[in-house]
């Protein structure tokens, strides 16, 4: 098997576990902030044994402006999940997650509107080409703006909340460079310990039982199995093939979200999607990566880590 083939192999196992992940979260029928708490809890535990085994822990890499970037964007991440598991709760596991795949989108704008990145016609006109997408998506009509609303477009904007702050954990990230992105996501995972312990209702956890197998497997497979993973896949794959290979998430997110709770997208939701993925291809790999150094150094890594792709320092 090649490199490429394995990293394929890599990526998409990581995608597929990426899209169960709205059932884990929904089957443990713990609030957002538990589930949140207890998946960085075992998350990190995961994380820390892989990173100890491997001996990373030496020579990490940081220095006090890194370690700050990286605690920064851990803040975003936690709170990211937080927003996006509400938005479960509030529209579907399928509409929450194509409407949190705009996070592209967010990037581009927000790199040209604090980074002086700069903005094309071409990505404008991508960009807008996505929104349209996200107003069939969100299947939000304009009787339902006029009468308030309900839960569903608060779940809408919890999605779109949860994209924005992806977005802005994907900018503070891209600014780290000699230290392996699985270092930098166990200190995004460790922030999020004393961040959400005032939040975490651990009362309410006393009945839990066998549910409490969905939360250690959000930590231990979707955080742990799969960041492994989808990191070593960075390091193997070109970025066009990654941009492809995201979109396994949101295809296996919409399948088991119809195969276990029976939600689907409606026709003209449908409509949205092809705009959603062909505007983020575009805008995606319009973006051109430097170069990666030789395999095995802690630089390739960090480059591996700043492509463009899914769950970056951490999406899903």
């Amino acid at each position: 098997m090649t490199s490429t083939q394995r990293g394929t192999a890599q990526l998409t196992t990581a995608m597929v576990l990426s899209g169960t992940l709205g059932v884990f979260v929904v089957e443990s029928g713990a609030s957002p902030f538990n589930v949140v708490f207890f998946r960085v809890l075992f998350g990190a535990l995961a994380l820390g044994g892989y990173v100890i085994a491997r001996g990373w822990l030496r020579d990490h890499g940081f220095t006090p402006r890194t370690l700050g970037l990286a605690v920064l964007g851990g803040v975003f991440i936690v709170f990211n999940w937080v927003f996006l598991f509400e938005s479960y709760e509030n529209t579907s596991i399928s509409v929450a997650t194509v409407v949190y795949h705009t996070q592209p989108f967010y990037v581009v704008l927000l790199g040209a509107l604090l980074f002086r990145e700069r903005l094309t016609a071409a990505k404008v006109g991508w960009v807008a080409v996505a929104f349209a997408g996200l107003v069939l998506v969100s299947g939000v009509t304009p009787d339902d703006l006029a009468s308030g609303g309900g839960t569903y477009i608060l779940g809408v904007g919890q999605a779109l909340l949860a994209a924005l702050l992806y977005a802005l954990s994907t900018l503070v990230t891209k600014r780290i460079s000699g230290v392996r992105p699985h270092l930098i996501a166990l200190v995004q995972v460790l922030v999020g310990i004393p961040l959400l312990l005032p939040f975490a209702d651990f009362g309410a956890m006393a009945g839990t039982g066998w549910d409490w197998g969905w939360l250690v497997g959000l930590g231990f497979v979707h955080t742990g199995v799969m960041y492994v993973l989808m990191y070593a896949a960075y390091a193997q794959l070109p970025t066009a093939k990654i941009a492809v290979l995201a979109f396994v998430y949101p295809v296996v997110a919409m399948v088991a979200d119809w195969a276990v709770y029976g939600h689907h997208i409606g026709l003209v939701q449908a409509l949205g999607i092809p705009l959603i993925a062909g505007a983020s291809l575009k805008v995606t790999l319009a973006r051109t990566p430097a170069a990666a150094p030789a395999p095995g150094t802690a630089g390739r890594a960090a480059a591996a880590a700043s492509r463009p792709a899914t769950p970056a320092a951490s999406k899903a």
